[in-house]
């Protein structure tokens, strides 16, 4: 096993219910883009609609149109650009799009995007709207660090956007849905807490939230070092003792990143730290006593979250799970909880 990632979806359904409770009559519309956050789109989609989300969000046409095939009927939204020849697979692939900028496009549902304070894509102000609007939006810029900001962006939309208040308008994220009642309007687009991560850094449970990915490999070489030996590029650790290492067959090719030493991953039901320079294909751990090859070493799980990574890493969750690769000439991909 050298590297194997599962996917819980039933942990997924219990987190996208978790979130409707939440929402408390507000939608639910589940963000898979960056193919669900690396969890696996395809799985992910299904299980959201089964458990609740009204709604299906990606990045792109063609992530939308690899959905499409298999879930026929589902809404689906793309909330990035899309350019002309995309506009005409939207419209014949019957999805919606999002317009920020230029003209609304004719024969597709349109999502109109404000700029309210992201300073990134959308609109200073509402254009005519044409009977193909059929949603009203803006991005929150802060709501997992500065709820104030947050609350002055949802005013400035519901001030441009209550003379038309049959259309649907969503601006809550993951941090606002779960922080920010006047946030969440008609939906709220969440994408990170689906995942049973925390879109604060926190731990996911303290909202209610299960990981659902979990990800394993094993020890496949351990060896003594004695003192003044090293392990890995750059001699970044040197033995100043007797000690005994792992060789974990993982490495930033991966997803699991070279800033990433330093961290705690679990071998033989124990937290070990990652010591030396992470290579493309392979990091060491120390251990505390010799133990066989083929011992389990849980990357992610059994309480080492993917925000524990993070932390070290200073980056965010999403960023490392973005990165995990779980393509079959990488990984073994297991779902359950189906």
């Amino acid at each position: 096993m050298r590297s194997k990632i599962t996917i819980d979806l039933g942990a997924l359904r219990r987190n996208v219910r978790r979130l409707v409770e939440v929402l408390d009559g507000a939608e639910l519309w589940a963000v898979l883009k960056a193919n669900a956050y690396g969890h696996g789109a395809r799985d992910c989609a299904g299980a959201a609609l089964d458990a609740g989300a009204s709604v299906l969000c990606v990045a792109t046409v063609p992530e939308a149109l690899a959905l499409r095939g298999q879930l026929p009927e589902a809404r689906v939204l793309v909330l990035g650009p899309a350019d002309a020849a995309e506009v005409a697979q939207a419209r014949e692939a019957r999805l919606e799009l999002t317009v920020s900028s230029g003209t609304v496009p004719d024969g597709v549902p349109v999502h109109v995007k404000l700029d309210t304070g992201m300073g990134r894509w959308g609109l200073a102000e509402l254009p005519s709207l044409d009977r193909q609007v059929v949603g009203l939006m803006t991005h929150l810029a802060t709501a997992d660090s500065d709820p104030a900001f947050a609350r002055e962006q949802v005013a400035r939309f519901r001030e441009a956007t209550d003379a038309f208040s049959h259309l649907t308008r969503h601006a809550a994220n993951s941090a606002a849905a779960l922080r920010l009642p006047e946030s969440r309007l008609d939906a709220a687009r969440c994408g990170i807490a689906l995942y049973g991560l925390s879109p604060f850094g926190a731990d996911a449970v303290e909202d209610g939230l299960e990981p659902v990915l979990s990800w394993q490999s094993e020890l496949v070489q351990v060896k003594l070092l004695r003192p003044g030996d090293s392990t890995g590029y750059g001699r970044r650790f040197v033995a100043e003792q007797d000690t005994w290492i792992g060789v974990v067959p993982v490495g930033y090719a991966d997803g699991f990143r070279r800033d990433l030493t330093g961290t705690e991953v679990i071998v033989a039901g124990e937290r070990r730290p990652v010591v030396g320079t992470v290579s493309m294909d392979a990091f060491a751990v120390r251990l505390d006593r010799e133990l066989a090859p083929g011992t389990t070493v849980t990357i992610v799980g059994d309480g080492v979250s993917i925000d524990d990574h993070a932390r070290v890493a200073n980056t965010i969750g999403y960023e490392l799970a973005c990165g995990i690769d779980s393509s079959p000439e990488r990984a073994v991909r297991a779902v359950t909880g189906k």
